[in-house]
C-alpha cells in the first residue's frame, strides 16, 4: 500500500500518439490536509475512494488506499468535496516495463500536462521518453489536492 512514483512536467504532446488509452478523470477532495488527503475519483463510468497519507520529504513515496464504488456514490460524494474538482485526460503510455500516466488538465488548470510514473523502490531506473520535461517529483504545487485549491490558471 505504498505508492512509489515520480512526476514530471511534459514538454510535448508527442505522448499522444504512443498512448494505448485515454480516459476522462473528475475528481474531488473531501480532504486535503496534507496528512491525510481522501480523494473521489470518476474514471470513465467507475467510482473510486482514495486515502493518501503524507509524503517522505522528497516526495517519492507515500501510503495509499483505495476502494471502488459505484458512478452514483461518486457523484453523490462530489457534493460534499471542497471547492474545485479537477478535470483531466489521463493517456497511458507504456516505455518498457514502466506505464507511464500523462495528465492533460482541463478547466482551471488548462495548460498544465503532468506525467507520473510508478515505480517498486525508489532506486528503480526507467526509460524516459522525449516528451518528458522538468521533474516535479515532490513539489507540492503539483499535488493534485494542491491543484484543486491553487488551480494553474492563478499561478503568475
Amino acid at each position: 500500500m505504498i505508492e512509489i512514483e515520480r512526476k514530471f512536467l511534459v514538454k510535448s504532446e508527442d505522448f499522444k500518439t504512443e498512448s494505448h488509452k485515454h480516459t476522462r478523470i473528475i475528481q474531488g477532495f473531501l480532504n486535503t490536509n496534507p496528512e491525510r488527503t481522501v480523494r473521489v475519483r470518476l474514471k470513465g463510468d467507475k467510482g473510486y475512494l482514495t486515502v493518501k497519507g503524507k509524503s517522505t520529504n522528497d516526495g517519492l513515496s507515500r501510503f495509499e488506499w483505495e476502494k471502488e464504488i459505484s458512478k452514483l456514490d461518486a457523484e453523490a460524494l462530489f457534493k460534499l468535496c471542497e471547492k474545485g474538482l479537477i478535470d483531466k485526460i489521463r493517456y497511458e503510455v507504456k516505455i518498457r516495463q514502466h506505464v507511464f500516466e500523462v495528465d492533460v488538465f482541463s478547466e482551471e488548470n488548462q495548460g498544465l500536462i503532468i506525467a507520473e510514473v510508478e515505480l517498486s523502490h525508489e532506486e528503480e531506473t526507467f526509460e524516459k521518453p522525449n516528451w518528458l520535461g522538468q521533474e516535479v517529483t515532490g513539489d507540492k504545487r503539483y499535488y493534485n489536492s494542491q491543484l484543486s485549491r491553487h488551480p494553474f490558471k492563478n499561478w503568475v
